[in-house]
């Protein structure tokens, strides 16, 4: 018999003959490769599925004209809409919405009107709660406080007055709807909220010409439009009147870019494409991150992986413990046949690497049940908890098992130092 096949039998032989401390050695191993590997699979897998949640609730990037631009005035144009989306995209996945945004007045009262493409809207606001159907050509789409203040109904009719007056004061100033300018970053509140203000006050400054009312003001002519929805979000998307682009310049007699673009972006580093958008000068657009979606998703990011490396510690530690302990056990156990072997002329290191490989033997199979068992621990929890599929990831998986190993061979260090330190004589003598 070679050397290699007596070494792999008194191997076996010693595993076999001390089946209850291998086992424990390898429950070890066990217990600490499936919780490892399940924390790991969630903070993996949870984070990709959250940020597709969170993308979900609106954008996470804006555009808007820069204010002392011409851009600022005629809004953006469709070809530096498509260059901008084109920059975002190659960052990541994206979905975008284009809002103009106009000061208008319904029943002589200011209100602010959006043209927007539908279907933009909706596949980047699933959060929007919508009652009855989005605008299409001749109907509107009008936020709750719009429809409770104006008693409107689905069905029913709005006539929506332009005048020009009303926007030339806060002509470009929709661009800056949502943001506060300074910092690089926006509220999440990107609908022109802030137009609905400015169109408020220079609106309430021309109510009175003379110490009489204004007979501009209480016209409330305009053009009639069918009530399609009522949208509800909770948010200051509900003081908005959302119609079709196309309608909002006939509206308007004129054609002009948008104001804003809403990005949700899945680029990984939103800051870095922020100010790649920033430092392109000539393209006069500001991008911003909205700061209520992107601290959020970062926060919750965060949390779970701090929790992460802080079971895992915990977590390592008892594995290490238990691993350690076992494997001391079996060499105090073994103490009379390690003596014996020595006193034959078995060297240190040949005693030393069985104890290792003994070891990783035990790491191994606890590794492989332990891998198994987590990925079904992350399967039922991803189901359960976050109610999303995960799927099996096999470089994880080989780095499960072999960390497994590792880790009970490190454990076994300070044991098997002591097992190549036992003196033959004393061990013989004891005999």
């Amino acid at each position: 018999m070679t050397n290699t096949g007596m070494f792999f039998r008194m191997l076996l032989s010693a595993v076999f003959r001390r089946r209850s401390r291998a086992v424990m050695a390898v429950v070890a191993s066990l217990v600490g490769a499936a919780t490892l590997f399940c924390l790991a699979m969630i903070c993996i897998a949870v984070p990709q599925q959250m940020n597709q949640e969170m993308r979900a609730y609106g954008a996470n990037l804006i555009v808007t004209p820069l204010a002392d631009s011409e851009n600022g005035k005629s809004g953006i144009g469709d070809a530096m809409v498509e260059h901008t989306t084109e920059m975002v995209s190659a960052k990541g996945s994206e979905k975008h919405a284009t809002y103009r945004y106009e000061n208008v007045r319904v029943n002589a009262a200011p209100y602010v009107m959006a043209g927007v493409n539908p279907a933009q809207v909706r596949n980047l606001n699933h959060h929007w709660v919508v009652d009855g159907s989005w605008p299409s050509a001749g109907k509107v789409l009008v936020g709750r406080d719009v429809a409770d203040a104006m008693g409107l109904k689905v069905g029913g009719s709005i006539t929506i007055g332009y005048r020009a007056s009303d926007n030339a004061a806060s002509s470009g100033q929709a661009s800056q709807s949502g943001t506060d300018g300074t910092d690089g970053t926006a509220q999440s509140g990107t609908d022109g909220t802030s137009d609905g203000q400015t169109s408020s006050g220079s609106t309430g400054a021309q109510q009175t010409q003379n110490g009489h009312v204004s007979s501009d003001i209480m016209d409330t002519s305009g053009t009639e439009f069918r009530v399609a929805g009522i949208v509800d979000t909770g948010g200051s998307e509900d003081s908005i009147i959302y119609a079709l682009a196309g309608d909002v310049d006939k509206l308007t007699g004129s054609t002009r870019g948008v104001d804003v673009i809403e990005y949700s972006s899945g680029a990984s580093d939103l800051t870095a494409l922020v100010n790649s958008i920033n430092d392109m000068t000539s393209m006069h657009v500001k991008a911003q991150q909205v700061t209520k979606i992107t601290a959020s998703d970062t926060r919750i990011i965060t949390m779970l992986q701090t929790l992460f490396w802080i079971v895992s510690l915990v977590v390592l530690v008892l594995t290490l413990v238990g691993v350690g302990t076992t494997i001391s056990s079996i060499v105090s156990q073994r103490r009379n046949e390690i003596g014996l072997r020595k006193a034959l002329g078995a060297s240190s290191h040949a005693i030393g690497v069985e104890f290792y490989v003994e070891s990783a033997v035990y790491g191994l199979l606890g590794g492989l049940l332990g891998t198994a068992i987590g990925y079904g621990m992350a399967r039922w929890l991803c189901a359960t908890v976050f109610e999303r599929p995960i799927g099996f990831n096999w470089w994880l998986a080989v780095v499960s098992v072999v960390f497994s190993a590792l880790v009970a061979v490190v454990a076994s260090i300070p044991p098997v130092h002591r097992a190549t330190r036992i003196d033959p004589a004393v061990v013989l003598r004891e005999e």
